[in-house]
């Protein structure tokens, strides 16, 4: 019998090389969704490893092989959230692109358990300039990776102008939807909300 990084195996295999651990993805996936019942619980400042380990059936030496510390999990579920490797829209207008880009956003963020961990998490921010810097990049990363394809995109149809690939383009994309969904926290989009600001958000790029 074996033994890898996650616990005993009952069937022989080949020695892992000195140094690199063999990590189970059913054990990260149980981690990760741990991680989301343990934040929509307790909240970021009362979650701990042992209780994250507990939810999820491991010992903590597993999330430890995984996440150098709380911070580095939680971080990684956001970035889960943040739309993180979303393949830019290709709906062949600009107004498309960003209705598409608006409505999977927008149904990240209002996941039942999304809507909960993020205003904590910028709670803490508040507190934790280490947490604010982290969030801020995981966040911004995951939105404008995407915007800026989008942008390039209408640059090449000739719907904007190729010098429009700026923050303040950047911003006038994320900030609405963030604005009601996390800020406001309007428990539903008014009807038409998300084809009302692709339409204006197209309107505004053109005019830069």
């Amino acid at each position: 019998m074996t033994t890898n990084a996650d616990g005993p195996q009952t069937r022989p295999r080949r020695r892992t090389p000195a140094g690199a651990a063999v990590l189970r993805e059913d054990v990260t996936e149980a981690i990760r969704a741990a991680v989301f019942e343990e934040l929509a619980s307790v909240g970021y400042a009362r979650m701990s490893i042992e209780g994250i380990a507990r939810r999820a059936g491991v010992g903590k030496t597993a999330v430890y092989r995984r996440w150098r510390s709380k911070l580095h999990l939680v971080l990684d579920v956001v970035s889960a959230i943040a739309v993180q490797g979303l393949p830019a829209p290709e709906t062949g207008s600009l107004e498309g692109d960003l209705r598409v880009l608006y409505e999977v956003t927008s149904r990240a963020l209002r996941h039942p358990v999304a809507s909960q961990i993020i205003p904590d998490l910028q709670a803490e921010a508040a507190r934790n300039p280490d947490i604010a810097e982290a969030m801020q990049k995981t966040l911004r990363e995951g939105q404008e990776g995407v915007a800026v394809k989008i942008l390039a995109a209408a640059a090449r149809r000739g719907e904007i102008s190729a010098g429009a690939h700026d923050e303040l383009a950047l911003d006038i994309i994320s900030g609405p939807l963030y604005w009601r969904s996390v800020v406001i926290r309007s428990p539903k989009l008014p009807k038409g909300y998300l084809g009302a600001l692709a339409r204006a958000t197209a309107g505004a790029l053109k005019a830069l």
